[in-house]
């Protein structure tokens, strides 16, 4: 015979669950949130991804410098192959970074970036990137990973960034778990709450 109490015991227990899954959702649906509000809007200085290469090239030239880091636990060492590149807006530019994987198991990685200053963000247009995908190195594979851009020809009017001639993008490069851990950890932790 359930009593009162095991009742309200148990819609409490079940409330509690669903709190925990309404926030674990609401913590997984922020970062591609966040990632795709960056994108459209180049807040913090996030880059813009462009379909092809500039119509228009400017006369005045822009000086982008280039940046990598790791994360601690990464295994990796990374870096520019050019630390800094003049060309002129709207010209493309191609620039590669480096990536060695220094340990003895296979890493796979994921770069993120910005540009500073931020306001230079929207009018920085990756044709090609790295960055697009994972990247995977088998031990002691070294690769050479390209990046096409352009600085938008807009920047020269922009209010904000019309006077910004020197921009720093910069990478930091982090682990990725394989997709397959992914699910496993997801599926355990599904079995856990249904018990």
């Amino acid at each position: 015979m359930t009593t009162a109490s095991d009742r309200s015991n148990s819609r409490t227990l079940a409330m509690l669950v669903g709190v925990i899954v309404f926030m674990g959702a609401a913590a997984w649906a922020a970062v591609p949130f966040y990632d795709w509000f960056c994108r459209v809007t180049g807040y913090a200085g996030t880059t813009m991804v462009a379909d092809g290469e500039s119509d228009v090239i400017l006369d005045e030239l822009i000086t982008v410098r280039f940046d990598a880091n790791v994360d601690r636990d990464m295994g990796w060492t990374f870096r520019p192959v050019e630390r800094e590149m003049k060309i002129r807006i709207g010209e493309t530019g191609l620039a590669f970074y480096e990536a060695v994987n220094t340990t003895d198991e296979t890493i796979i990685g994921t770069a993120s970036y910005n540009v500073a200053p931020p306001t230079a963000g929207y009018f920085f247009e990756k044709i090609e990137c790295f960055c697009f995908t994972e990247q995977t190195l088998a031990p002691g594979e070294r690769v050479e990973m390209p990046l096409s851009f352009f600085v938008s020809p807009d920047l020269v009017e922009d209010r904000d960034a019309g006077r910004v001639r020197s921009i720093t993008l910069s990478y930091t490069f982090h682990r990725t778990e394989p997709k397959q851990q992914v699910e496993a950890r997801l599926d355990t932790a599904a079995a856990a709450a249904v018990n």
